[in-house]
């Protein structure tokens, strides 16, 4: 393994803001012919479940370099600033990192760092942008995909071992994030999200590495003889993904568990009011499917995000 850093800069309080790439090659060497695939997580600071897959991985090529026969580079933390300050966006710009690339060399900071990523990263066959939920909604691990360029990306998302693959279709915000810019440079480049804001999920980082394990073997950039049990998503093509949201404020109080299969007309969850011991409304299901998305942080306001379902096309909220 080697470690390069990609981008530095001086900070105003003398610290050095240092933006590092872990790379791995087979034992023998590597040419210009290689497969090559980028691996990228923490663009949000307060997204680490991608931290945790990423470390999985990297110490399963540690201890396994005779497998590795292409080049696997490994960027664990984008926003190192944010990461160190527990802030979603770029500190002191109050900026969205997935929201300013590809960034430029005479750009203001956070565009400077989003060209170096780019920079290095451009010319990989294939990209993983891993992400968390925010504090607010725990996922179930899910491909999110751009519709424009599902020829290239959706038979790699189908071997990356998640539930869901979320097909979407291009709107005009997407065009400065990671992936729409890496897509359009000729990178196939997959969104991952999974877990929730500022945690932990060990299961799913294990779930993910057996995925990118599964592709890396797949894409000719490891061998293995390893058997890899890969799910079989289900994809929003053949349904419809209905959003719950609040209609009052109070405390939401899930009735189900995540990601369970549920009917139409299932109790989700109550909002209640802890002053008056009132329930001031109760959700229920509009469609038989997946509870994919779940409320993790339990106050609401009127509007707030409850749960999201994977259903069926006929079903009308």
């Amino acid at each position: 393994m080697q470690t390069t850093e990609i981008f530095s800069s001086q900070l105003p309080v003398g610290e050095t803001l240092s933006i590092k790439r872990s790379r791995f090659t087979p034992k023998e060497g590597y040419h210009d012919n290689l497969k090559r695939i980028s691996i990228v997580s923490g663009i949000h600071g307060d997204e680490l479940e991608g931290q945790y897959a990423i470390y999985l991985l990297t110490r399963w090529l540690s201890e396994n370099p005779d497998a590795i026969i292409g080049i696997v580079d490994i960027y664990p933390a984008v926003n190192a600033l944010g990461i160190d300050s527990i802030t979603r966006g770029f500190p002191l710009y109050d900026v969205d990192l997935n929201r300013t690339f590809p960034g430029g060399k005479h750009e203001f900071f956070p565009g400077k760092l989003v060209h170096a990523l780019t920079e290095d990263i451009k010319g990989s066959d294939i990209a993983i942008d891993i992400h968390s939920s925010n504090i607010f909604l725990r996922e179930i691990p899910q491909i999110r995909i751009n519709k424009a360029f599902l020829n290239d990306t959706l038979p790699l998302a189908k071997a990356l071992n998640c539930d869901f693959i979320w097909i979407h279709d291009a709107v005009t915000v997407l065009e400065a994030t990671f992936s729409h810019t890496l897509n359009l440079m000729g990178t196939k480049t997959i969104v991952v999200e999974m877990g929730v804001g500022m945690r932990l999920t060990k299961a799913y980082g294990k779930q993910l590495l057996v995925g990118m394990l599964n592709l890396m073997r797949q894409e000719g950039i490891i061998k293995s003889d390893e058997t890899f049990d890969i799910r079989d998503p289900f994809t929003s093509e053949v349904g419809e993904v209905f959003y719950l949201n609040a209609s009052t404020s109070g405390l939401f109080v899930a009735s189900l568990e995540h990601c369970a299969v549920i009917q139409k007309g299932d109790e989700i969850g109550n909002i209640v009011d802890p002053l008056t011991g009132a329930t001031l409304d109760t959700v229920y299901a509009p469609s038989s499917g997946i509870l994919f998305t779940l409320r993790a942080y339990p106050v609401v306001y009127e509007g707030s995000l409850l749960a999201r379902i994977f259903g069926e096309n006929d079903a009308k909220n």
